[in-house]
């Protein structure tokens, strides 16, 4: 069987579940007692076949969460679902999982939360008498358009919400999904109410395969980028994380390409493995990439003190040292000669209105 880049786990080319990024499923640091597969090598034999995406519907209790992090470039975030079938093995958001008894490996990608109230929540948020309108960023945590989104519709149900209320919405997505419901978006947008960033992170299928398994490919994101673009939505590109080693040489191809297609604005990060993360993605980057899987290690620990991570704050989304300091000097100057981020967008908070308030007052 062709494998492209990847290389079979240890116990058989079947060990491998194609079509997902965690091989494994980590320690849940909050729990005392559990079985869990972290050391295939210690074992002869043993094969376990892939499972189908549970989605696990649930009524939340609340849903926009204030973002205290100062780095993120964001004031309140709001996601419709916990977990993520894109399966992406580098994604920070998997350590989420664990607060709800779950591993961040493959359970982050086969068990997916569905907040089926989330508009209900959304609406009785807004009608908060002392909220101050900021901007809510939509897949703050996990992706709004990920495969689930094509069954629910949460996500579109909470534009149309925001809609309603004049709510104004930043979103960031790497799912083609999002142009259904480019109609509620563009409408947004003519009033300055939505603004929409891409995350593209390699034009190598075979990488993307691998990296970002149930993801859409490049050429469907760049599509998604000019089709906003032309309905007269702000798009931008988000080239994250850059991973020393795999990715790094291609960002300027993927911003020229993003602005080729109608970005106006970019942004990227440094891959940090935090938490379970790091175990994960050392697990992955051994049996995909066994000949540079040393050298990547290390310059990722040379883009953080010695470390695969680093939680300060104004540093750990832009790393530090050699690797580092290139991937932002070429991330400046090719957004400069492309004229990327030459205009600031701003979203409207004025607009703002309860429906319904206006007849109240007689």
């Amino acid at each position: 069987m062709k494998r492209g880049i990847i290389k079979p786990a240890a116990g058989g080319e079947d060990n491998y579940h194609l079509g997902r990024g965690a091989q494994i499923n980590t320690r849940n640091k909050f729990q005392q007692q559990e079985y869990v597969r972290e050391h295939v090598e210690g074992i002869d034999e043993w094969w376990q076949g892939d499972e189908a995406t549970h989605y696990l519907e649930e009524n939340a209790k609340t849903l926009v969460n204030k973002v205290d992090s100062p780095d993120v470039g964001m004031w309140y975030s709001m996601n419709p679902y916990q977990g993520c079938e894109h399966g992406c093995i580098y994604c920070y958001a998997r350590n989420a999982h664990e607060y709800w008894g779950y591993s961040a490996g493959s359970d982050f990608e086969h068990k997916v939360m569905v907040k089926k109230n989330a508009a209900q929540l959304l609406r009785k948020f807004l009608d908060k008498k002392d909220w101050e309108v900021k901007p809510i960023s939509l897949s703050g945590n996990t992706d709004c358009y990920q495969p689930a989104e094509r069954r629910f519709k949460i996500t579109r149900s909470l534009l149309e919400v925001a809609l309603e209320y004049r709510q104004p919405v930043g979103i960031i997505t790497k799912n083609a999904g999002i142009l259904r419901d480019a109609d509620l978006i563009g409408e947004m947008a003519s009033m300055q109410l939505a603004c929409v960033f891409v995350s593209v992170t390699t034009a190598n299928e075979d990488l993307r395969r691998a990296m970002e398994p149930r993801t859409t490919t490049m050429s469907q994101r760049l599509k998604v980028i000019e089709t906003l673009s032309g309905f007269g939505v702000p798009t931008g590109v988000m080239t994250a994380p850059m991973i020393p080693g795999l990715n790094d040489h291609e960002m300027p191809g993927l911003l020229k390409a993003a602005r080729e297609a109608g970005a106006s604005m970019a942004g990227y990060t440094v891959v940090r493995l935090n938490g379970a993360v790091k175990l994960l993605f050392h697990d992955w980057l051994y049996k995909n990439f066994p000949d540079r899987a040393d050298k990547v290690w290390h310059q990722i620990e040379g883009a953080h003190g010695g470390k695969v991570n680093d939680s300060e704050y104004g540093r750990r989304m832009r790393g530090e040292g050699a690797a580092a300091e290139m991937i932002q000097q070429q991330f400046r100057i090719h957004t400069q000669r492309l004229g990327l981020n030459a205009d600031r967008t701003s979203l409207d908070t004025s607009l703002f209105r309860r429906p319904g308030s206006q007849m109240r007052l007689f």
